[in-house]
């Protein structure tokens, strides 16, 4: 799922494109809001919330996105537009300018609201990590009130507003906390010293499309525990491992998967027995076992 510095992409993106400029394309591909036509509405501005896109009207009213997993703004010259690029399945809405259109494809979420109303989807998120006015210490003070792990809390949307599984797996490892520790055993000197690696993070990559925590972006290169099961550790060497982010046994439908180092990070999650892992998109091979060194558990 695209997390807060994608979102603050997309909106910086829309907004260049839309801003101060009259919709003469209005195309809702959605239920609930299909019917509506809002051409000759100009664009007030675009901004992000959390994973969260507020398009705002001179009318009044705010077009509310979420991308979700797959989903996506693209930003076209309306000159160029294509019948092709406007009969896509995927396409869920189209805004245009004379100069700019933008194309929502797959997105997760759509709806119109009054922009006075923007808290009934919005309201229950927490502080956004990216917001410049959000204090530190309001997110450390939401975070340890969470009952679950930190990983949980880090993930959970309705404390921090913005961060994904990449940026939640890359600042636990980085400063070394294991991921399953309850939030609110960690004094608040450790939590603020998470969400500010995580915040961060999230801002060294707002100018990239590609997301990097080592400073490189070549492909294998980009992250030092995310997507790299099985795979060394780039401190330690040992094998990077996942679990579900309760700790409470493999990644889920219900949880969050959450790649770490049990030797930086001080240990096997809760129900992590230390089997090997494979490798990401690998497949066993008949009569091969397969090598795996055996984490050790700090303490």
């Amino acid at each position: 799922m695209p997390e807060g510095d994608t979102v603050w992409r997309t909106a910086h993106r829309l907004d260049t494109a839309l801003r101060g400029a009259e919709l003469t394309r209005s195309d809702l591909r959605w239920p609930s809001v299909a019917e509506l036509d809002l051409r000759g509405a100009s664009t007030v501005g675009v901004v992000p919330r959390g994973k969260h896109l507020l398009h705002r009207l001179d009318t009044g009213l705010t077009i509310h996105s979420h991308l979700r997993m797959e989903g996506q703004w693209r930003v076209v010259a309306t000159p160029e537009l294509t019948a092709r690029s406007l009969a896509d399945s995927m396409l869920r809405a189209a805004l245009g300018t004379m100069a700019w259109t933008a194309l929502g494809l797959r997105l997760g979420m759509l709806d119109v609201v009054p922009t006075a109303a923007e808290h009934t989807l919005v309201g229950h998120l927490g502080p956004d990590v990216l917001d410049p006015a959000a204090e530190t210490a309001d997110m450390v003070a939401a975070v340890e009130r969470a009952p679950g792990t930190i990983a949980e809390a880090l993930l959970d949307q309705r404390l921090l507003a913005g961060i994904g599984t990449f940026y939640a797996c890359e600042s636990l490892f980085l400063t070394g906390t294991h991921p399953w520790s309850a939030a609110a055993r960690l004094d608040r000197e450790a939590l603020g010293g998470i969400i500010e690696r995580a915040r961060t993070l999230m801002r060294a990559n707002l100018p990239h499309a590609v997301q990097s925590t080592t400073g490189l972006r070549a492909p294998g290169q980009r992250s030092y525990v995310h997507g790299r099961l099985a795979l060394p550790c780039r401190r330690c060497g040992e094998p990077v491992r996942v679990s579900g982010s309760s700790g409470s046994g493999p990644p889920s439908t219900q949880e969050r998967a959450i790649f770490y180092c049990p030797t930086c990070q001080g240990g096997l999650a809760p129900a992590d027995r230390g089997e090997p892992q494979r490798p990401l998109g690998s497949s066993p091979r008949r009569g091969v076992r397969q090598p795996t060194r055996t984490p050790r558990t700090s303490h």
